[in-house]
């Protein structure tokens, strides 16, 4: 469910026209419903009920800092891949100790910095890393709170681009190997064992690979306690997938999820934490762009928009489908067209649709891509010196701009020319 919904002809966020939002911020934009973000969040919380549990959202889905500040706000904690996204937490005004520092090439500088600034857990994926930490740790006189990323060898039947799961993926330790490095972790100084990490992919819309995963981790978690460590905590990672179509089927609903992870490893005594990203944010953000021409070619029309693929690259790079819908409301009886929607980069691959059927549209509509908030700006570039897209936070009957559109002249002068030109 969304807040992005039809009112008087016209598609609204919460109670705000997007036309009205268009008329001041211009397009392309993305704008966040808060309604959603905080309904989705408290759905994950609901289903964990009453386990010992901390939903950490993955920033890396949408990491706007009010976005971050709303959900952190809630009670949220989260789940962070880089130095550069510890700081959007810290910015956010989460604490660290809601702050769990994931990712296979943490650098010594982002442990020194998550280690100094505050942190829950480090989620150790490779010896190597193990060691560095150590060091990092023993150095600043502190102890690393880590659990250590098992990879369970499971399909997550998804897209080869976002499994993470399976032996030939870079995340994480076989789990065969578990109890060795489990070993090794406890003999060095600066390190304490807390608990065991697992994510096994992203957009999943089946419940069987988290279930063959949550069972290995289980009967991990006795052997590790059987072998002396504290296994406490559980972070089971993220993945639940989100409905891209307005279809009849429907991805799992955190409440199954929830009952999975009770059902699998709810027995153990153990905090359990999750990483949802995608499903919190991707359904409560829509990309808004305008028609810039109509364009009849050789056996199919082309809808140019101003939105282009450095904008929203998930059609490009994964093949993804959004529903793409006009901000005017069509009548009930109108014949859609067919179009192949595509930006204006100059790249074939800058297409967002291929015969995708559309009410008819003209110069200067707007349309809008649903299911838009995860991985959408965040991955969004300035290719072609195209400004990055601003975003916009609704809530209620007004909204707000979290993040300015940057003007030209704030682009160039990022750049420097030598003194020897």
């Amino acid at each position: 469910m969304d807040h992005f919904l039809y009112k008087n002809g016209t598609l609204h966020a919460e109670d705000v026209p997007i036309s009205e939002i268009a008329a001041e911020v211009g397009t392309p934009f993305y704008v966040y419903s808060a309604a959603t973000l905080t309904r989705h969040y408290h759905l994950f919380t609901e289903a964990l009920s009453p386990l010992p549990h901390m939903v950490c959202f993955a920033i890396k889905s949408l990491s706007n800092v009010a976005v971050l500040k709303l959900l952190g706000d809630l009670g949220a904690g989260m789940d962070v891949v880089s130095g550069g996204e510890y700081r959007r937490a810290r910015a956010a005004g989460v604490p660290g100790n809601r702050i769990v520092f994931s990712g296979v090439g943490k650098t010594r500088d982002e442990m020194r910095l998550a280690l100094t600034g505050g942190i829950r857990q480090f989620n150790v994926e490779s010896e190597p890393e193990l060691h560095a930490l150590s060091e990092v740790a023993t150095s600043l006189g502190l102890t690393a709170p880590i659990t250590i990323r098992v990879n369970p060898d499971v399909d997550a039947k998804t897209h080869a681009k976002i499994a993470t799961g399976k032996s030939e993926n870079k995340f994480g330790i076989p789990i065969a190997r578990a109890r060795e490095v489990y070993a090794e972790a406890a003999r060095l100084p600066g390190i304490e064992v807390i608990g065991v990490d697992v994510h096994i992919g992203s957009q999943l819309t089946d419940l069987a690979p988290f279930e063959q995963a949550y069972l290995k981790v289980a009967d991990l978690t006795r052997q590790l306690r059987a072998d002396g460590h504290d296994i406490r905590r559980l972070d089971l990672g993220g993945g639940l997938g989100i409905p891209y179509t307005r279809s009849n089927e429907a991805p799992p609903l955190p409440l199954d999820y929830g009952a999975l992870i009770k059902r699998t490893v709810g027995d153990l005594g153990c905090e359990i934490e999750i990483e949802p990203g995608r499903l919190i944010s991707g359904n409560a953000g829509l990309l808004v762009a305008s028609v810039v021409y109509v364009k009849n070619g050789e056996g199919r029309d082309f809808l140019i928009l101003d939105a282009a693929m450095n904008d929203l690259v998930r059609p490009s790079m994964y093949d993804a489908h959004h529903d793409i819908v006009p901000v005017v409301e069509p009548a009930a009886a109108t014949e859609a067209a067919v179009y192949d929607v595509v930006g204006p980069v100059c790249e074939t691959g800058d297409t967002f649709a291929k015969a995708r059927p559309v009410a008819p549209m003209h110069e200067g509509d707007l349309v809008a891509f649903r299911s838009a908030g995860a991985y959408g700006a965040v991955m969004a570039s300035e290719y072609n010196t195209r400004p990055l897209v601003p975003e916009v936070l609704v809530k209620g009957d007004h909204f707000a701009v979290i993040r300015q559109r940057p003007t030209f002249d704030e682009i160039l002068n990022r750049d420097t020319i030598p003194e020897w030109l």
